[in-house]
């Protein structure tokens, strides 16, 4: 598995590809952040809940113990309407996250998703997701189920705050 898609491309926007080859989705997006300021917005649920899904929601944070054989749960709200994901962490590294991911509304379709965070100097780091889906039809119904407004809109927002210094090395 490479990851990288081009090493020349620079992804301002994210990146969705389906595999040609297994059930799963890749996502690559390049960020103005180091390694370790995506990590801590993966990481730490203060700053995950400011930025995860598309602007129409909010997310609340019901349990996050973000660590190796840790495990969370997190609702988005609209209007009334709740949409909660659950999932565990079998692995938490410096420069990757590795985490089981499900919509409660079907519990069955468990994905396996891998993030890397690779430096690209000059302040920048290309992340890249890598969902393994259950089947090839549940790797089709994540990618129509409009995720793609949740990726662009959540990874604009995560700009924002990087550009907000909310993300700073030196932030706690």
């Amino acid at each position: 598995m490479t990851t990288t898609a081009n090493t020349h491309a620079r992804y301002t926007e994210a990146a969705i590809e389906a595999d040609p080859h297994v059930p799963a989705v890749h996502i690559w997006r390049d960020f103005s952040a180091t390694p370790a300021q995506l990590m801590r917005a993966h990481t730490d649920p203060d700053v995950f809940k400011q930025w995860i899904g598309p602007d129409s929601l909010t997310t609340r944070i019901d349990h996050w113990d973000c660590r190796t054989l840790g495990s969370y749960r997190y609702v988005a709200e609209r209007d009334g309407e709740e949409y909660a994901f659950r999932g565990t962490f079998p692995h938490i590294g410096d420069d990757k996250i590795v985490q089981t991911f499900t919509w409660e509304g079907m519990p069955e379709a468990i994905a396996l998703e891998t993030m890397t965070f690779e430096d690209l100097g000059d302040g920048r780091t290309r992340l890249h997701g890598f969902s393994l889906c259950d089947s090839f039809e549940g790797r089709d119904g994540m990618l129509s189920s409009g995720m793609e407004v949740g990726i662009h809109e959540g990874y604009a927002k995560l700009d924002r705050l990087l550009a907000g210094g909310v993300l700073a090395d030196d932030a706690v």
